[in-house]
C-alpha cells in the first residue's frame, strides 16, 4: 500500500523571476494600443486616400466630357450657321452667346485655311492651327486638343463645313475653352478631401484611443495583478475575475485555473519532500544509532541485522523515489512489450502469485516499467490479503485495450481510502503497522498514466487499464509487428 504525508514543514525556495517587469504590462498595452490605434488610422486614411483618388478621377472626366458636349455643340452651330447664313458670322458679337454658361471662343476658315470670322473675345491672339485644321479640313475628320494659349491651358475641337456654298465651305470650324475652371474644382476637391481625411483619421485616432484604453483597462489590471503574484511568489492569489464575457473574462478564468494548478502542484512538491525527508530520516537514525553502538561496544549479530535491515529499507526507499521520477518523464521509450509473457515472468519471479486467464495482448511501451508496476501490485496484494493468501493475475483485451488485473483474497481496500490509494507516502490509517514506503501504487499510478492509461480499484482487484498496440496504431508498430504471409 502507499503511505501517509505527515508534515508540510518545509522551507519555501525562493520565488523564481518570470521575466516580467513594472515597465513590462505598461509597454505591452501601450505599444498595443499604439498598433490599434495606428491601425484605424492608417485605415481610414487609406479608404479617404482611394475614395479622394477615384473622386477626383470621376469629377475630372466629368467636367472635361462636359466641357467636350458643350464644343462640340458649338461646332455643330457655328457650321450649320456658316451654312445657312454665312451673313451673320460676320455680324458683331455673333459668335460671342455661352453654351451651357461657359465662355466659348470660335474661328472660321475657309478651305484655304485662311480666318473668315472668329469671336471678339480672342482679342488679338489667334487659336493655334496645325493638325486639327488640317484633318477638319482635308479629310473632315473632328478631333480635340489641349493647347497652351497666353500662359491658360485650353481645349481645342475643330469640325468640318460641309461643302455647300458660301465662304466657309469645305473649310472648318475651330471652338476652344478655358480649362483653368476644371484644375481649380479638381484642386479644390483635393483640398477638402485631404482636410476631410485629415480630419476622419484624427476622429478615428481618438475613438481608436479612447476604445483601446477602456477596452485594455482589464488587461492593465491583470498585468498589475500578475506582477504582484510574481513579486510575492504566491501562486494562492489569484487573478481579478471579468464580469464580461469576453476573450480577456476567458484569458483570466485560464490563468486563474493555472494558477490553482501551479498551488496544487507546489503544495504536493512540498508535501512530497517532507514526507521523503520523514521516510529518510526514519532508517538514517536507526543506521546512526546502531552504528554508535557498534562503535562503543563492537559489533553484535543482532546489531549487524539490524544494519543490514535498515540499509536494504534504506536503498528500497530511494530506489522507489528514482523509479517515481523517471516515470513522470515526457514518454516512454517504446518497444513491443507481451504482456501475456512479462504475466508469466512476474508470476513465476513471485511464487505465492497464480495465473488467471491470460490472453495473448502486445502494447507499445517500456517492459521494464510495466514489470515493476506489476511487482508492485502483486506485493501490494500479498501484503494487504490475508495471511497465506495468495493473488490472482490476469490479462484481457477490451475494445482495443490491455487491461492487467490483480487481485487478492482480501475485501480489499475501504471505499474512503480509494481517493488517497496512489497519494505518494500514504499508507491508510494503520501507517505504522503496514509494510513499504507508500511509494508502490504511486509509481503504478505514474507508470500507467506515463504509458496513456490509469490505474482503477474495485474491490481487492487492481486494474491497469493502457492502450493496446493496435489501438494506438503507431508506425513504428507497424513497421515492427510481423507481416503476414500469403
Amino acid at each position: 500500500m502507499a503511505g501517509p504525508a505527515r508534515s508540510d514543514a518545509i522551507n519555501d525556495s525562493p520565488p523564481r523571476s518570470t521575466g516580467l517587469t513594472r515597465r513590462g504590462p505598461r509597454r505591452l498595452t501601450g505599444s498595443l494600443r499604439a498598433r490599434v490605434i495606428a491601425a484605424a488610422t492608417g485605415s481610414i486614411l487609406i479608404a479617404v486616400a482611394l475614395f479622394g483618388g477615384a473622386a477626383v478621377m470621376l469629377v475630372g472626366r466629368q467636367l472635361h466630357s462636359s466641357l467636350d458636349r458643350a464644343l462640340r455643340q458649338r461646332a455643330e452651330d457655328v457650321a450649320l450657321l456658316s451654312v445657312s447664313a454665312p451673313a451673320v458670322l460676320t455680324a458683331p458679337g455673333a459668335l460671342e452667346s455661352p453654351v451651357s454658361g461657359r465662355q466659348i471662343v470660335v474661328e472660321v476658315l475657309d478651305a484655304h485655311g485662311r480666318i473668315l470670322a472668329r469671336s471678339e473675345a480672342l482679342g488679338a491672339q489667334l487659336l493655334p492651327q496645325g493638325r486639327l485644321e488640317r484633318e477638319a479640313i482635308g479629310t473632315g475628320r473632328t478631333g480635340f486638343e489641349d493647347v497652351s494659349l497666353d500662359g491658360r491651358q485650353f481645349r481645342v475641337y475643330a469640325a468640318p463645313i460641309a461643302d455647300a456654298g458660301g465662304p466657309a465651305a469645305g473649310g472648318a470650324v475651330l471652338v476652344a475653352s478655358d480649362e483653368s475652371d476644371i484644375s481649380q474644382t479638381t484642386s479644390h476637391l483635393i483640398v477638402l478631401l485631404v482636410l476631410s481625411g485629415l480630419g476622419a483619421a484624427a476622429l478615428a485616432a481618438l475613438a481608436a484611443a479612447g476604445l483601446t484604453r477602456r477596452g485594455l483597462r482589464p488587461l492593465r489590471g491583470l498585468a498589475d495583478a500578475a506582477e504582484e503574484i510574481e513579486r510575492t511568489g504566491d501562486p494562492a492569489r489569484r487573478l481579478p475575475e471579468s464580469s464580461a464575457r469576453d476573450e480577456i473574462g476567458g484569458l483570466t478564468g485560464v490563468l486563474n485555473r493555472m494558477l490553482g494548478g501551479l498551488e496544487r502542484a507546489r503544495a504536493t512538491e512540498r508535501r512530497f519532500l517532507a514526507d521523503a525527508s520523514h521516510e529518510l530520516r526514519t532508517p538514517v537514525t536507526t543506521l546512526r544509532g546502531n552504528v554508535d553502538y557498534a562503535v562503543r561496544y563492537g559489533a553484535d549479530p543482532e546489531i549487524l541485522a539490524e544494519l543490514e535491515r535498515d540499509a536494504t529499507r534504506l536503498a528500497r526507499l530511494v530506489d522507489d523515489l528514482l523509479a517515481l521520477e523517471r516515470a513522470g518523464e515526457a514518454s516512454p521509450r517504446e518497444k513491443l512489450v507481451q504482456l501475456d509473457e512479462l504475466t508469466r515472468s512476474a508470476v513465476a519471479v513471485s511464487g505465492r502469485a497464480q495465473l488467471g486467464t491470460v490472453d495473448p495482448v502486445t502494447i507499445l511501451g517500456e517492459q521494464e516499467a510495466l514489470s515493476r508496476a506489476l511487482a508492485n501490485l502483486i506485493d501490494n496484494g500479498l501484503a494487504h490479503g490475508p495471511h497465506g493468501g495468495t493473488v490472482t493475475v490476469s490479462v484481457t483485451a477490451s475494445d482495443g485495450r490491455a487491461l492487467l488485473r490483480v487481485s487478492d483474497e482480501g475485501s480489499g481496500p475501504d471505499p474512503a481510502d480509494h481517493g488517497h490509494l496512489f497519494e505518494r507516502f500514504w499508507r491508510g490509517a494503520r501507517a505504522t503497522e503496514q509494510p513499504g514506503s507508500g511509494l508502490g501504487l504511486a509509481i503504478v499510478a505514474a507508470i500507467a498514466e506515463r504509458h496513456g492509461g490509469r490505474v482503477t480499484v474495485e474491490g481487492s482487484t487492481f486494474t491497469i487499464d493502457i492502450p493496446g498496440a493496435t489501438t494506438r496504431a503507431r508506425p513504428q508498430l507497424r513497421a515492427a509487428l510481423p507481416r503476414s504471409r500469403a
